[in-house]
């Protein structure tokens, strides 16, 4: 454990599965050596695919993968799953579908449970993501669950986003729903093969034409075709996925989208603080003795709210505003 640090920015395999477990399992050792992994990190490019269930994501994320092998990449990939109700494990484990590159030392692949998550991620994915990098990895691919209209979330940690819609699913309507339009950079029609995927990219156009945020000099969402099954449009795909890292690195937009991260992650941290304080400040039979008094309307969940922060340290502003 002492040099696991070391061994991992050898791009020691192990090493880099180990710090992962121990991210997982929220280790009090994970965060110290995310510190010095910090400074090690920021130099991988991070593609998020995500997309409705069924959508195809997995078996295009293996085809990018082998594409981006065949450029002599050193690839990671992140494929988060449902959680288990039981053994709070990832339900689909992707790792089992991807077997195929497994036996390649230049690529990792974790599987990892959204543990209840809503946007999509594992709370602990961009930890994940930072112990990825300092090893070397490069592109680092996060595959999301697919969750719909909380898709949103996988904008916070990469910094180009794959949507992908498949035939004859309705998922150009779903991205007016879910605002797919506004996070996607590049859209992939995927299972191309199929009747219907002419028209989806037609529908996909006209619903882009119609986007009001679209200005002259910005990146155009590409719409691309692929199909997996017949191995169609995948180089294309990652030509666009290059071309738009280089778009991000000379518009300065690559470091708008760290400092956003950067904001998301912070937010993040201290929101977590802020519950394991409250879990060891209030205990759950004070906990549960609140919510009694709140649901008789004995109390009010305001100045409980305000009276439990001050307890812990924290202002409440908006509670304050509020009240």
């Amino acid at each position: 454990m002492q040099n696991i640090v070391e061994r991992l920015l050898s791009g020691d395999r192990r090493a880099l599965a180990r710090m992962v477990t121990l991210i997982e399992n929220e280790s009090p050792q994970a965060r110290r050596f995310l510190v010095e992994l910090h400074q090690h990190a920021g130099h991988a490019h991070i593609v998020g695919v995500t997309g409705a269930p069924g959508a195809g994501k997995s078996t295009l994320v293996t085809r990018l993968v082998r594409e981006m092998r065949r450029r002599e990449h050193k690839v990671g990939v992140i494929a988060v799953d449902p959680t288990s109700p039981f053994s709070g494990g990832a339900i689909l484990g992707d790792r089992i579908r991807m077997m195929e590159l497994a036996g390649d030392p230049n690529i990792f692949i974790r599987s990892m449970a959204s543990r209840g998550s809503l946007g999509g991620l594992s709370s602990t994915t961009r930890d994940v993501v930072r112990a990825m990098d300092a090893a070397g990895y490069d592109p680092i691919i996060i595959e999301t669950v697919g969750t719909g209209q909380a898709e949103v979330e996988v904008m916070r940690t990469a910094q180009s986003v794959l949507v992908v819609v498949a035939p004859g699913m309705g998922d150009d309507i779903q991205a007016i729903k879910a605002g797919i339009l506004e996070i996607a950079d590049i859209f992939v029609v995927s299972k191309a093969d199929k009747p219907g995927a002419d028209q989806a990219v037609a529908e996909l156009s006209m619903l882009l034409s119609l986007d009001p945020n679209r200005r002259k000099g910005q990146w155009r969402i590409p719409i691309l075709k692929t199909s997996s099954l017949k191995e169609q449009g995948i180089p294309q795909l990652v030509d666009a996925i290059e071309q738009h890292r280089q778009f991000l690195s000379e518009s300065g937009q690559l470091e708008q989208r760290a400092q956003r991260q950067v904001r998301s992650e912070l937010q993040m941290l201290i929101l977590h603080a802020a519950i394991n304080a409250l879990k060891a400040e209030v205990s759950d039979e004070e906990w549960d003795a609140l919510v009694l008094d709140i649901t008789k309307r004995e109390r009010d969940p305001y100045t409980v709210a305000q009276a439990i922060t001050a307890r812990i340290g924290l202002l409440s502003q908006s509670l304050n505003r509020e009240a």
